[in-house]
């Protein structure tokens, strides 16, 4: 706009020059004034179309920045529907239970109210007098007819309190899928974020473009010296995080540590399946993930633990752990050349599948080993060892006690531990 009004005052000054010449001049502008003008409105009208060239670029990028910036709040208007639709599900099945808990202990209330009252009525039925005789001989064949009566009464409530308990036990079950559920949710969430985060620019490379290691043995022989946290690829599997142990022979992958019971590892198949816990404090690093691991060749496992008196024993194995297909199935071999000497942590046949409270697969008959002695492990027949159990509270009288982390040792003594740590390396590292 104020280019034009400036070629405009220009046009008026020119015609105002040729109405109204000098004195003694000529009325009409000579051909170099109106050359000079004339090239001066050329620049001028170059210069507005510039102008207008570099606005049109300007405002595109902005439109194309716009049209960007409504798209990611649209997706993130999405990802939020979808987290509060979630939490909404889980509210209403979490009030669900609430009230069938409720409806139970107000059936046990009246349960126990009822058993009080037929106390009382037997009492004045039977009458019994201070010498332990019945008051009225007459009345004993109706005495005998209602309590026959009430017993049957009560086994039937005592069956239906069963029943209500059967019913809470599996709605329990169905909340800790749900919760599993929840959490495989979210972990769905955050790896798509991580993917929408590379294409908006941080470009994902592959394997052999990261050159990342196998495992913690192959950082070692990189140059890693420091033991920490660091991302693994074993071959054909997915990137994920491993707590190192580097010593001077080579690197060992953490499977599993506990120290302080902080952890709980009493969980269904799915998580020990895909890991739980903290690479910073106690966790499981996931069955998947050792399988991906193993399998890249032969592979020693070392498995170290620490009982409340303080005493520490290690063992070493060379392993081979099968897929999901077959419950993945343990297959050891004690290994008398590593030189670790202790007792047997890993007793009990080899070729164990896998067992966890709602995936049954130990050798015990009619026994559930998992929810016997709680967490998931290679069961044999419940006694050998389980080092997922639960964690114990207190160091005293922890002696053969269910549920709790232990092993057995050589001479069949049964301790439960303080603390435990199993790590991976190939078999190589001893022979560096």
């Amino acid at each position: 706009m104020t280019l034009q009004i400036i070629v405009l005052i220009l046009v008026l000054h020119l015609n105002a020059a040729a109405a109204f010449p000098a004195d003694g001049g000529d009325k009409y502008a000579s051909w170099d004034e109106v050359n000079v003008l004339a090239h001066g409105l050329l620049q001028l009208g170059q210069g507005l179309k510039e102008h207008v060239d570099k606005t049109k670029v300007q405002m595109r990028d902005v439109n194309s920045q716009m049209k960007a910036f409504n798209g990611s709040v649209a997706a993130l208007e999405r990802k939020q529907r979808e987290q509060d639709a979630d939490h909404k599900a889980r509210r209403e099945e979490e009030e669900r239970v609430d009230q069938k808990v409720e409806q139970v202990m107000k059936q046990t209330k009246d349960f126990h109210s009822r058993m009080n009252t037929l106390e009382k009525n037997v009492d004045e039925l039977l009458n019994v007098t201070p010498d332990g005789s019945f008051g009225d001989n007459s009345t004993i064949p109706f005495i005998q007819r209602v309590v026959a009566a009430q017993n049957r009464r009560i086994d039937q409530l005592v069956d239906r309190i069963r029943q209500q308990q059967d019913k809470l036990d599996k709605q329990s079950l169905y909340m800790q899928t749900l919760q599993s559920k929840v959490a495989h949710k979210r972990v769905k969430f955050l790896r798509r974020r991580d993917e929408e985060t590379t294409l908006r620019g941080e470009a994902a490379l592959s394997q052999a473009e990261t050159g990342r290691a196998r495992d913690c043995h192959d950082l070692f022989l990189r140059g890693r010296r420091a033991s920490g946290i660091f991302t693994i690829q074993p071959q054909n599997s997915q990137s994920f995080n491993v707590l190192c142990q580097m010593t001077s022979e080579g690197g060992w992958t953490v499977i599993q540590k506990r120290f302080d019971g902080s952890q709980n590892f009493n969980q269904f198949w799915e998580r020990y399946k895909n890991g739980f816990g903290s690479l910073n404090g106690e966790f499981w690093l996931g069955l998947e993930n050792i399988h991906a691991i193993s399998k890249q060749g032969q592979y020693r496992l070392q498995v170290e633990i620490t009982d409340w008196a303080g005493e520490t024993q290690a063992r070493q194995y060379r392993i081979q752990l099968d897929g999901e297909d077959k419950n993945y199935t343990l297959h050891i071999r004690q290994d008398s050349t590593s030189g670790v000497q202790g007792g047997g942590v890993l007793t009990g046949a080899s070729g164990l599948p896998f067992s966890t409270a709602d995936r049954d697969s130990d050798l015990a008959v009619d026994v559930n080993c998992a929810e016997c002695h709680s967490g998931g492990w290679w069961f044999s027949d419940c006694g050998a060892s389980n080092l997922n159990g639960k964690y114990p509270r207190r160091s005293g009288s922890l002696r053969a006690q269910p549920r709790r982390m232990f092993w057995t040792y050589a001479k069949g003594q049964n301790n439960s531990l303080r603390t435990t740590l199993m790590k991976l390396a190939p078999i190589s590292i001893n022979q560096q």
